[in-house]
């Protein structure tokens, strides 16, 4: 099979399997919200970040209640989450500079995203891409996991990985690539005991492929 036709048959069976797959952090419709929750997920389950902001956001609800608190104290609030000192620090120097340099408004240059403490290139690429529609292609482990499965890519760093996406896939499926795949790598393609013989991708997936030509190496007619 061709690269790009490859490419067609993971993009066609991805959308049969996960027509409906969006983003796994809640969007209230309310984009300081979204970019908070960014923040709190780094090394944290999406689920965990959810159940901690909808009470959150009820005593925090914009950027100048988060600005005029204590990096102590929010930390208190966001313990559950890890990384809780990093994590409120760079939450009230954001929503400072949010307030202070761009009128109260989350940016939608990838430039000025990672600007903010905390915000790497995932978080903006999401930001782009769930408030602004700009396409960008989310890369987190679950991600970057199914994509170097797959052979679209060999390296084991995100920003390489992205830029292997970008090269392949159709800059109009960016946005629902990340999601797919982040679904995809919860569904069957774990870390730990993937479910390879479940999976409709097998026929094109270059782990599975290895793992055959493993299992033939150690098979007993062609033990040494």
């Amino acid at each position: 099979m061709r690269k790009k036709e490859k490419i067609q048959f993971i993009l066609s069976t991805m959308e049969k399997m996960y027509p409906d797959a969006v983003c796994s952090l809640d969007n209230d419709g309310d984009s300081f919200h979204l970019f908070v929750r960014a923040i709190l997920s780094a090394q944290c389950t999406d689920k965990r970040v959810n159940e901690l902001t909808k009470t959150l956001f009820l005593e925090y609800p914009d950027p100048q209640a988060f600005a005029s608190e204590s990096e102590e104290t929010i930390g208190v609030r966001i313990k559950s989450c890890g990384l809780f000192r990093s994590k409120a620090h760079s939450i009230v120097i954001s929503s400072q500079m949010i307030i202070e340099e761009f009128d109260g408004k989350i940016p939608s240059d990838p430039k000025q995203l990672e600007r903010f403490p905390g915000v790497g290139r995932k978080i903006a690429n999401l930001v782009l891409g769930e408030l602004y529609q700009i396409p960008a292609i989310v890369v987190d482990t679950h991600c970057g996991r199914v994509a170097n499965r797959l052979g679209l890519s060999d390296s084991p760093y995100p920003q390489n990985i992205e830029k292997d996406l970008m090269a392949c896939i159709p800059e109009e499926n960016w946005i629902t690539l990340g999601h797919r795949f982040v679904a995809h790598g919860r569904t069957l393609c774990m870390a730990r005991s993937p479910k390879c013989a479940d999976c409709p991708l097998c026929e094109v997936c270059t782990y599975v492929g290895n793992k055959s030509s493993d299992h033939k190496n150690k098979s007993p007619e062609h033990a040494t």
